[in-house]
Order: C-alpha cells, then sequence, then structure tokens
C-alpha cells in the first residue's frame, strides 16, 4: 500500500511563517510611526549631519528619545523582549552597546530576568581598564541589544570584545537599522544575525504617507541612499 503523507504540516509552517513575517512588517511600521510621532527623525539636507563614520546624511534617527517618553519607552523594552524570547530562545545573558543601548540593554535584561552588561567603545584608561563593564556567568549565550544600525562597524566591535572575553554571542537586536548593504555583509561576515524593530524603508514609507518628508526630498533620499558614503563629497 502506498503511505500518502498529510501536507498540513507544511500548510502550518508555510501559514506560521507567512504570520510572523506579516506581524513583523507591521510592527516596523507600528514603531516607525512611534519615532516620527516624537520627532525623533530628522531631515537636514541643507545642514547634513556627520556620522561617526564620516559619512555625511541628511537623515538622522535619534531613537534614544523613546527613552523620554514612558509609554514608548516601554513599548520599545516589551517588543525587544519578545523578539529576544521568540528568536533566541537561548540567549541567558544581555549585553548593551554603550553608550545609547546601555538603558535599553538594561531594561530589557530586567524585563528578561537575565545578567546583563555593556561595552564600551573603547577601554577606560583609568581605573579598572575595563572594556566590558559588568559580570556575566562563563560561556554565556549573549544577545547583543543595539539603539541603531549604520555601517555595523560599533556595533560589531562589541560583538568581538564579548567573544574575545570567552562569551557566546548569539545574535543582535536592534531599534532600528539603516539597512546598508555594507552593515549587512559585516554582521554577514562576522556570522551574527540581526533582528530589527524598525528600518529605513518602514520610518521613510510612512513619513511619506503622514506627510511628515515632503515629496521634493525623496528623490534627494533615494540619491543618498544609494551611494551614502560618497553623498555631498
Amino acid at each position: 500500500m502506498l503511505l500518502v503523507l498529510p501536507l498540513l504540516p507544511l500548510q502550518k509552517i508555510v501559514k506560521s511563517q507567512f504570520y510572523i513575517l506579516k506581524i513583523m512588517s507591521q510592527l516596523e511600521k507600528i514603531f516607525a510611526e512611534k519615532l516620527l510621532n516624537v520627532k525623533a527623525i530628522k531631515l537636514q539636507p541643507e545642514q547634513p549631519f556627520t556620522w561617526a563614520s564620516g559619512w555625511l546624511s541628511p537623515f538622522y534617527c535619534d531613537n534614544r528619545k523613546t527613552l523620554s517618553f514612558p509609554a514608548l519607552r516601554n513599548f520599545v523594552k516589551i517588543e525587544l523582549a519578545r523578539i529576544i524570547a521568540e528568536e533566541f530562545p537561548e540567549a541567558d545573558a544581555v549585553a548593551g552597546v554603550a553608550t545609547g543601548a546601555i538603558a535599553q540593554g538594561a531594561l530589557v535584561a530586567e524585563e528578561l530576568a537575565l545578567p546583563f552588561c555593556y561595552v564600551r567603545a573603547k577601554a577606560k584608561d583609568h581605573g579598572m581598564g575595563n572594556l566590558i563593564e559588568g559580570e556575566l556567568p562563563e560561556g554565556s549565550k549573549v544577545i547583543v541589544i543595539e539603539d541603531l544600525i549604520s555601517t555595523g562597524g560599533s556595533s560589531l566591535k562589541a560583538v568581538e570584545a564579548l567573544r574575545a572575553a570567552g562569551y557566546n554571542v548569539i545574535g543582535m537586536v536592534a531599534s532600528y537599522t539603516y539597512g546598508f548593504p555594507v552593515a549587512e555583509k559585516a554582521f554577514a561576515d562576522a556570522n551574527v544575525r540581526l533582528v530589527t524593530l524598525t528600518n529605513y524603508e518602514a520610518v521613510v514609507e510612512v513619513a511619506k504617507e503622514t506627510g511628515y518628508i515632503k515629496a521634493e526630498h525623496v528623490p534627494m533620499l533615494a540619491e543618498w541612499r544609494a551611494n551614502p558614503s560618497e553623498w555631498k563629497k
């Protein structure tokens, strides 16, 4: 007799994956709107911002402003904790990247009842000379919290420091990413999986829908996004 296996389990898996993608897409737009509501998005094409990488940018996301609004701060904490519980359930410690993600990381660690530390941009030149502040159990499976991803350089330096200290970095969650190819390649090369609450595309889409960004700025933003390292140089 020919045994025919039911297709239902596969259908359930596909539906489940589609549902997760749909929820994430909705979350991206919801958080993007919340960022716009507190004016965390700045657009200055005439006086562009200079990033730590040296890039000039007409667009800036200051999502650290979320810390100043209790309801929004709680939203970020809960959603970052949910992503960790769903996507990185094996995590048994949390590390924040200084300075932007120290507060967010501590809030998430408290929500998940996990140990917490944070990683400095460079070791202190006095006192204990620490690069990593705090103490995690030996061999901890660490999830790294970041507030924003641009080129990914400073975020991945924190990962390197944690790995050098003997910790097992299993991934990174962040509030926002610009989604640049250079960052995507850097994370892939470092074997670090990144999950974010929202991204550049979602923010610009909502900003256009609500009139936060004027129509005449859209081509300029597209030009910058296509080659950010050379824009205005």
